[in-house]
C-alpha cells in the first residue's frame, strides 16, 4: 500500500482511518472511485460487465490518483430490482478476486447494506471498508457485524428505502433531523466498540432538489459530529436536473459541487471521475 502523506489540516480535529493497520490521514481530502457490477446503475460510465473490465477500470482510477475503490452490486436508484444476497456475492466475488490478485493491498470498500455480504467479503477478500446506504436500517445485524469486523464503516442517511425515498420526502428541519439521526447511530456504534465511522448525509436519497442544495449549503454543520464527512454528489440528479442535462453531461456541475463540499468540510469524495476530482482537491488545497 502506498504511503499516505499528511499536511496541515483545514479544521482543528485531526481525522484518519485505520485500513488494515495502515493509517490513511484525512487532512488531505481523499478520493473514492466508484465501480458498479450492476447492469442498471444510473450512470453507465460506472458500470463494468466483467471482472476484466473491472480490473481495467480499477487500474485507470488508481493511476489517476484514487485512494479507495468502492465496489457495488446493488443499484440504489428508485425502481431498481432488488437482487438476492447470493447474487450480490456472485457479482462481487469475481471482481474482488481479480482486484486482489493485481492490487493485493489497495484499499477496497464494498457498497452493501447486508451484514452477510460484508462479513463474507471481509473474510474472503480482506475488504477494508463497508459503505452502507441504510445506516443499518435494513439489516439489524449490520452494526454488530461491523463492530466484530472492526473496519471503517460509512453510514448514510436515507429517508425511506430506495423504492420509496423520492416519494415526496418531507422534513420539519432537515439538517437538525439528520444530525439527530447520526448522533443516535454513532452512540450505538460506539457502545459496540467501533471506532472508524464516516458520515454521509445522503445527497439524492430521500431529498428533493431544493433539499439537496440546502444540505450542500449547510454541509459544514455536520462537522460538529467530529467524524470524517463523505460527499456522494457525483453526476447525481441534483446536478443534471438543475442544469437540464443528463448524467453523461454532469461532470462540470459535479466539479463545482465538489469544491463547495470540500470548502464545507468533506474529507472523502465518492466519484465517477477520479482525475477531475483529484484536480479539484489540488486547487482546494492551494487556496486553503
Amino acid at each position: 500500500m502506498k504511503n499516505f502523506s499528511t499536511s496541515t489540516p483545514l479544521f482543528s480535529k485531526s481525522l484518519s482511518l485505520n485500513l488494515g493497520g495502515h493509517i490513511m490521514e484525512l487532512s488531505t481530502p481523499r478520493i473514492m472511485g466508484i465501480i458498479n457490477t450492476t447492469p442498471d446503475s444510473f450512470y453507465p460510465g460506472s458500470r463494468v460487465s466483467s471482472p476484466e473490465a473491472a480490473l481495467e477500470k480499477a487500474r485507470e482510477m488508481i493511476d489517476q490518483g484514487a485512494d479507495i475503490l468502492d465496489l457495488g452490486a446493488l443499484s440504489s436508484r428508485p425502481g431498481a430490482e432488488e437482487i438476492s444476497e447470493q447474487e450480490e456475492l456472485d457479482r462481487l466475488s469475481p471482481v474482488l478476486e481479480i482486484l486482489r490478485k493485481h492490487f493485493p493491498d489497495f484499499p477496497l470498500s464494498v457498497d452493501t447494506w447486508r451484514s452477510g455480504v460484508a462479513r463474507s467479503l471481509r473474510e474472503n477478500f480482506g475488504i477494508h471498508m463497508v459503505n452502507d446506504i441504510t445506516a443499518g436500517n435494513l439489516d439489524p445485524e449490520m452494526f454488530t457485524t461491523m463492530a466484530q469486523l472492526n473496519i471503517p464503516y460509512i453510514m448514510m442517511h436515507m429517508q425511506g428505502t430506495p423504492a420509496t425515498m423520492q416519494q415526496e420526502p418531507v422534513y420539519e428541519n432537515m439538517v437538525d433531523e439528520l444530525l439527530q439521526f447520526f448522533a443516535e447511530k454513532v452512540y450505538k456504534l460506539r457502545k459496540l466498540g467501533l471506532n472508524d465511522i464516516i458520515i454521509d448525509p445522503g445527497f439524492g436519497f430521500g431529498k428533493t432538489l431544493e433539499q439537496n442544495y440546502q444540505l450542500l449549503r449547510e454541509f459544514d454543520l455536520f462537522q460538529m459530529l467530529e467524524l470524517p464527512l463523505m460527499a456522494g454528489i457525483s453526476r447525481k440528479s441534483m446536478i443534471y436536473k438543475l442544469l437540464e442535462s443528463s448524467p453523461e453531461f454532469a461532470l462540470n456541475g459535479t466539479t463545482a459541487a465538489h469544491m463547495v463540499a470540500l470548502i464545507k468540510g468533506a474529507r472523502l469524495l465518492r466519484v465517477h471521475d477520479v482525475a477531475a476530482a483529484k484536480e479539484t482537491v489540488k486547487i482546494f488545497q492551494q487556496i486553503y
